[in-house]
Order: C-alpha cells, then structure tokens, then sequence
C-alpha cells in the first residue's frame, strides 16, 4: 500500500502591522522571536514543530523576495534544507501562493497532500496538533479539502469564524462539512457565535492533495490557475531560490483561498483544532499567551516597574519605567514607542497606514536593517552627513559597487576587514581606517572567522540607499537591495 507523503507548505507573507513597532514590512514578525519561553523565531518554532510527523517531505516556503535572505539564514540556523524557497515579487494573497505550491509539487510526477500554514502562529500542544494532521489526512486523502477551526475560549472579533453543518466535538478528530465561511463579527455576533459548538475560528491552515487543489481551483477561478501556470513557465532560479515570472504574476488576481476556493466547493470540510492557538496578531494576543508575573504583568528587556498590573511592557534598547498603570502596552525600539490601553490594540495598524502614508520611514524600516552579508544600523544622521554600525558576517562580502553622491569612510572597531578601493587592495585591523571617495568602485569583505564590525561615516548630498550601482555581487542582488 502507498503511502501518502505530506508536503508543508509555509506561508511567510504578511507584515504583521500590529505588532508595530517591532514588526515592520522589512523584518515583519514572522522572524522575530516574540515569545520568552523560546529562544527560535515564529518561522523556526513552526518548521520545529512539523518533526514529529512520518512521511512528510522537505518543506517549501514563499516569501516576499526582500525576505530570501532571512529566510535562508533562518533555516539554516536550525539546519533545514527545504524543498524550494519561492519568491513572491509582490503580495497576490493565499489563492495563488498555494497554486504556485502546488504546481511545483506536481512538478516530478508525484501527488502529495499539502499541509498549509502560516509561518507566525503559536500552537502549545505539539502532540495534540500532530495528532489533528494525521487525523486531516485521512479525510484528505479521500479528496476532501480539510481546513483546521480553532475551538473558540472567548468571542474574539479579531478572527473569522467557520460555520460547519455538524456541530463540532472538542478532540474528536472528526471533520464536518462547511456551511459557510463568515468575516470578522463586531462582539454581539461573536458572542452568539462562541455559544454553538457549530462555529470555530478560521485558522488559516489548510490540508489536501495537490491536484484536488488545483483541480477546484480551475473550476472556481480559473485566471488565477492560468496566471500561476504562467508565472512558473519560465524556470528562474537564483542561487537555492526559485523566482516567479513578475508580468504573469502581476496579472493574477489578488484572493483568498477562501474566496477562491473554499466557499464555493462542496469538498470543504473543518475539523477541530484545540491546541493551544493564536495567530499572534496582536500585543495583548502576545500577553494572552505570555507567562505573567503575580500582577498579570509581562515584562520584557531594560524595564523598571511598580505598583502596575495586568500591563505588557516591552524594550529593545532604552529603560522603560512604569508607575502606577494598569491594562497598558509599552513597546520601545530605538526609533519608536508605542502606548496603547488593550482595548486598543487593534488599531495600531491604523497607525502604521497613517506613517505609511506619510511616507515615515519608522513605518516600514527598523533602523537595524539585515543583508545577506549582515546587518547595519543606523546610528545618527543629518541633512547631509549619516553614521552607520555595520556588521559583516565572517567569510562575508558586501558587493562591489559605487555612489553617485556620497563618499564614506570606515573604521574598522572589530576583527579584520578587506578593502577593495578602485584598483588597491587594502587589510585593516581594529582602529584603522579607510576613505571611499565618491564615486570610487568599492568592496567590502570580511576574510576572518569572527563578525567584522565597522563604524561608516557617510556624507554628501544624497544619502538614501537607492544610490548603489552594483557591478558584482555574490547573492545576486539588482541594485538597492
């Protein structure tokens, strides 16, 4: 008898805009480690959690193409090699990101279900949600699209719910037909949802073939089949990743796999998940689940407190001291701090439309901002001069390039750097420095086993990191990226 291999399927899009300041679209939350009782990221804990299932493939992962390299590194932090990474040149929702999946599956003759989840959700009980997938995969393996309902403990108005035709048993392990999908209630609604064992929160997380997928999929939106299909015609792999066609993929509608898909098919079918969920969305989600001292309050980094409860209270850089409050959330970065009473949580992504709008860099960017060579930070900048920390991992190399309008100099604090300045070669140890003039091909390498660590002091009358031309580069990399 066969047996079916599972392949996971890990969504890493998104940007996390309520967990801002800390999550941003350059390093949204799905790579941060927002939780104390693990030293591994939201990604790494949900590729950590899939060990304990038999038969089951390499995973692949789609991301936002300015995440490769995070993501990359990621994996391999925690020595896992997937099947594919593919890059999404731009956001067109679950519908095609799973099609996109699903094709590759296809690609070498073989079927596998598909096991599709996000790469920023929590999930307590390990044992128990193995438990569910291999329950799912048999209902998925007689053609039924299985997606996972969450039990609800509270009328949450943050979530969508799913409606089955039978009312759903806590850890039976048995799925129910899909009667319907419903949006985000306001709180009478999902009051009087939470009270009938037919309703169950909307996880996102999907299990079935992959030709099942594809084949409903080519019912109930055919242009977003056509337009993936188009999208991986031309076989475009960069280094270990694989690249989407950017014109074909522009063209495919922008959709849900709910819409697309499951609200339309008769194969839909729920089973119940209660394991301990939560998909993170939030700050007072992340005090939800946060151990708590003897006031409720959850306390993070350089934090000073008294006489305060039921607070969540959180630094990155800065001493935070908190008197005298209650039912807040204090989150600080070295660019930003956010206040908010919990109530309020759901509107910080107002805020962060707000910033976007107003074309605020603390919107979108942290003032740390990662590279495949590294990091840097900004440190302190004026009209026309910047300070930047820069960090370069060992055996590393920033690409040769120059710049148009500004000249740099560097001093290197830490290890050893080497120098490529125009046609000179230059080795510099720790308190040695070089000049860049503008204008000048420059490379930057890090030859040691050791970070190399360097202060650069930029100045001239344009300074924004779109002023790169990259002649050689060994990631790949077009200019400003």
């Amino acid at each position: 008898m066969k047996i079916d291999q599972l392949l996971p399927l890990i969504l890493c899009g998104g940007t996390g805009s309520r967990l801002w300041p800390l999550s941003r679209e350059s390093y949204p939350k799905q790579y941060l480690n927002l939780i104390e009782d693990s030293s591994k990221t939201l990604l790494q804990q949900t590729i950590e959690r899939l060990s304990g299932i038999a038969n089951q493939e390499d995973p692949i992962l789609i991301c936002n193409e300015e995440h490769r390299f995070i993501v990359a590194e990621q994996l391999r932090a925690i020595n896992v090699k997937p099947k594919k990474i593919i890059l999404e040149p731009f956001a067109r929702n679950t519908a095609p990101a799973i099609a996109i999946a699903a094709l590759k599956a296809l690609e070498n003759g073989s079927d596998p279900i598909l096991f599709v989840l996000a790469s920023d959700h929590l999930i307590k009980d390990n044992q128990q949600f193995i438990k569910s997938i291999k329950a799912a995969k048999d209902f998925a393996a007689k053609g039924n699209l299985v997606t996972f309902g969450i039990i609800p403990t509270s009328p949450e108005v943050g979530y969508g719910y799913i409606e089955s035709i039978e009312p759903l048993e806590v850890d039976s392990f048995i799925a129910s037909p899909i009667s319907k999908f419903i949006e985000k209630p306001d709180i009478e609604k999902a009051k009087k949802l939470v009270s009938d064992p037919r309703y169950t929160w909307n996880s996102g997380m999907f299990l079935f073939r992959a030709s099942v997928y594809l084949k409903e999929l080519e019912k109930f939106s055919p242009q977003v089949l056509k337009s993936c299909k188009k999208a991986l015609k031309e076989n475009l792999l960069d280094m270990d990743f694989q690249r989407l066609d950017k014109k074909a993929f522009k063209d495919c509608p922008d959709i849900s796999i709910d819409f697309a898909v499951m609200e339309k098919t008769r194969s839909g079918v729920v089973l119940p998940l209660n394991v301990g969920w939560s998909d993170i969305g939030s700050w007072k989600s992340i005090w939800d689940v946060s151990k708590k001292d003897d006031n409720g309050n959850v306390i993070t980094g350089n934090v000073i407190t008294k006489d305060i409860n039921d607070c969540y209270i959180r630094s990155e850089s800065r001493l935070v001291v908190g008197l005298g409050i209650e039912n807040l959330l204090i989150v600080e970065t070295n660019d930003a701090i956010l206040i908010s009473h919990k109530n309020h949580d759901q509107d910080v992504k107002q805020i962060v439309n707000q910033l976007i709008e107003e074309n605020r860099a603390e919107g979108k960017s942290h003032r740390k901002v990662y590279r495949p060579w590294g990091h840097y930070t900004s440190v302190v900048e004026g009209s026309r001069w910047q300070v930047k920390r820069i960090e370069v991992n060992p055996e590393a190399s920033l690409s040769l390039q120059m710049h148009h309008h500004r000249a740099e100099h560097w001093i290197v604090v830490k290890g050893t750097a080497k120098v490529e300045v125009n046609d000179e070669n230059l080795i510099l140890g720790e308190n040695q420095s070089v000049y860049i003039p503008l204008g000048s091909r420059h490379r930057l390498i890090n030859p040691g086993r050791i970070p190399l660590v360097l202060i650069e002091v930029q100045s001239g009358a344009y300074l924004r990191e779109d002023d790169i031309v990259r002649f050689d580069d060994i990631y790949g990399r077009d200019n400003n990226k």
